[in-house]
């Protein structure tokens, strides 16, 4: 196994933050977590293990996520959940630590493409692993099978004046230009360049016009398409929501569009202020074994990174997730957007 290191201080603070479980009791691991990650069955498990006590709080956005993590440089929880593109932002300001894997027997039961921490961009710096995977979904297209006839096979169904008043869209500025971007056949939707900016808000402003709704979390999704009699949903949890979304009784397909459809990976990482390292890493390294694994299959819908997913679609067309050029600027113009400004107020500087 090509496992990233500790460098000697990182081992040993990670080591000396060893505490009886009778001093853990007195205070919370403070989780920070995506719904479904963390159930309180799941939780009530390692807290009995551990003989610990966990505090967890369910995030709804990376916007959230950022926030909350980066106020009070980093004091207010101590582990939480974030895919690989985020991830980079809070290693660059220092938000986290490095994790010790050597104390972490469950990377074992990994798959061999997430064992090796080292092949996965943006996890490992300077031989230090920042961050463990998780769990992972592309963002496909969910449609109403009696709606839609045969299955979108490109992004621009959600833009098709056919379902005007029938799209529900996720309510995110840094994924949405992405999809603008896709939509346009530029090089990269994580890359947008002067002359793009301008057809990239025309695009999202009409996006605005056709959805029936915003969405941010996976359950408020499902009410949505259910309650205005949606025919396609932009899937930002993927899976996650074609399983709730069957669930509610709706004859849903899902589909990969042609352009390529962007894929998240999320990890647990350790916050720079943890109060007891050691223990957030046992958090993490509970979560890789079969039962939590299982939750999220079943009850969630998403994919574990230690057993084969009978969703995932390997030979799929998958842009993962990268660093965007200015997610200030993406989530201030689609703010402006939201808002029902027009072309010109959304760029006005």
């Amino acid at each position: 196994m090509n496992r990233a290191h500790l460098n000697r201080r990182q081992f040993c603070l990670a080591l000396s933050a060893i505490a009886p479980a009778t001093a853990r009791a007195a205070q919370a691991l403070r989780v920070l977590a995506w719904p479904g990650y963390a159930d309180p069955d799941i939780v009530k498990t390692f807290e009995q293990r551990t003989r610990s006590r966990a505090e967890v709080t369910i995030v709804d956005s990376d916007v959230d996520l950022w926030q909350k993590i980066s106020r009070n440089g980093a004091q207010d929880f101590d582990v939480f959940a974030v895919n690989t593109a985020e991830l980079q932002r809070y290693i660059r300001q220092g938000l986290v630590v490095g994790i010790a894997t050597p104390s972490m027997p469950h990377l074992a039961r990994q798959l061999p493409r997430f064992r090796d921490l080292a092949a996965i961009p943006g996890l490992v710096h300077g031989g230090t692993a920042y961050a463990i995977p998780y769990t992972y979904a592309e963002m496909g297209l969910i449609y109403d099978r009696q709606q839609v006839g045969r299955a979108p096979d490109s992004i621009a169904a959600l833009w098709d004046e056919r379902y005007r008043g029938k799209v529900v869209a996720y309510n995110g500025g840094t994924h949405n230009f992405s999809l603008a971007a896709q939509l346009l056949g530029l090089k990269s939707p994580f890359r947008l360049d002067d002359e793009s900016w301008p057809r990239a808000v025309d695009r999202l402003i009409a996006l605005r016009r056709n959805a029936a709704g915003f969405y941010t979390q996976p359950d408020e999704s499902v009410a949505l398409f259910k309650r205005r009699h949606a025919a396609l949903l932009f899937a930002n949890y993927g899976t996650q929501q074609l399983q709730a979304i069957k669930a509610a009784g709706i004859d849903a397909g899902y589909a990969i569009p042609r352009e390529g459809a962007l894929a998240w990976l999320d990890c647990w990482a350790i916050t720079r202020g943890a109060r007891d390292p050691a223990l957030a890493t046992a958090w993490i390294d509970y979560l890789l074994e079969s039962e939590p694994g299982q939750v999220l299959v079943t009850r969630q819908g998403l994919a574990n990174t230690t057993s084969a997913s009978t969703d995932y679609q390997a030979g799929a067309n998958l842009t993962w997730l990268e660093p965007v050029e200015s997610e200030e600027r993406r989530n201030l113009l689609w703010g402006r957007i939201m808002s029902g400004d027009r072309a010109s107020k959304v760029l006005a500087p």
